[in-house]
């Protein structure tokens, strides 16, 4: 059973806290820190790649609530140097929310900075390295006895369009393409969001995990398409987009308002808040969730 949820009202104050969303200069991460900003959290971090769009939001933002505590940070998840550098702004001693919600959906063959397919080096590598570099403050957050750490991470349901190994760790270093490989190159990232989540669970479970999916919106994401990849989404998703008032509701529920006791560590959640139950062999094999910690752990040295 879904949840109804109005981040205006239900969200609880947030004093005192410390949050970082990635992606936050449009679509759902700007939602996101907009909603966020309104509960009084302690500081904001939002990373982009877009300054004029961050000191736009900041200044739409200050003008309801001139208190507001915000620093951006240039990121750019397809270099893992960008992520060290950029993790370096981090000044606080305590990060109580961390929301990894930028993302790509079906881009063109290309690889990263690092070499990596571009898909799962942004979706996936890049916020792996980031919760990396963020995890010791995130575990000593997490010691307090009154502590509530979260991690979300996007997810897309699109994750089912893995290949059927699952990932194809032999290739990943290269554009990976083939025919409807934009989709697939898609879904292998959104399933290495769903694994992650699960593993970092297990292996931190002082900290909330979880994968979230938004739900079908029509954010740049989409608009940035081809218009064959356009109509490929609209078709698939016939009467089911919603706006992003909407699709920004699973993530805030996930990251502030759901009570911590009820987060079920290392579960993916479809709008809103419901966990999802039916996961294939791929999504809930251990081999593959240690196979994907241990190719990130190595991918971060190159």
């Amino acid at each position: 059973m879904t949840v109804k949820f109005n981040p205006d009202t239900d969200i609880p104050s947030l004093k005192g806290k410390v949050i970082f969303i990635t992606g936050g200069t449009a679509g759902l991460g700007s939602a996101s820190v907009t909603a966020l900003a309104k509960h009084e959290p302690a500081h904001i971090y939002f990373s982009g790649r877009n300054t004029a769009a961050a000191e736009k939001l900041i200044a739409s933002i200050k003008k309801d609530l001139p208190e507001a505590q915000l620093t951006f940070v240039n990121l750019d998840l397809t270099s893992i140097a960008s992520v060290n550098t950029a993790t370096q702004q981090f000044k606080h001693d305590r990060l109580d929310i961390l929301m990894c919600n930028a993302g790509v959906m079906g881009t063109p063959p290309q690889l990263s900075k690092d070499g990596w397919e571009i898909q799962f080096a942004t979706n996936h590598l890049g916020h792996a390295a980031l919760i990396k570099q963020l995890l010791p403050v995130l575990l000593k957050t997490a010691e307090a006895p009154d502590s509530d750490v979260r991690i979300v991470i996007n997810t897309s349901e699109g994750w089912t369009m893995h290949p059927k190994k699952g990932i194809d760790f032999d290739t990943l270093n290269t554009t990976q393409d083939a025919p409807f490989g934009n989709w697939v190159r898609y879904g292998q990232s959104k399933l290495a969001n769903v694994i992650y989540a699960r593993e970092l669970a297990r292996r931190y479970p002082s900290i909330k995990s979880a994968a979230v999916h938004p739900g079908i919106i029509n954010t740049g994401l989409v608009g940035n398409l081809s218009l064959g990849n356009r109509l490929f989404v609209r078709a698939t998703t016939i009467g089911r987009m919603v706006p992003l008032e909407q699709g920004v509701l699973n993530q805030l529920y996930l990251s502030a308002c759901m009570k911590k006791e009820d987060i079920v560590n290392g579960s993916t959640y479809y709008p809103v808040g419901k966990e999802l139950q039916k996961l294939d062999d791929a999504a809930t094999s251990q081999e593959l969730a240690t196979k994907l910690w241990d190719w990130t752990e190595k991918a971060f040295q190159v």
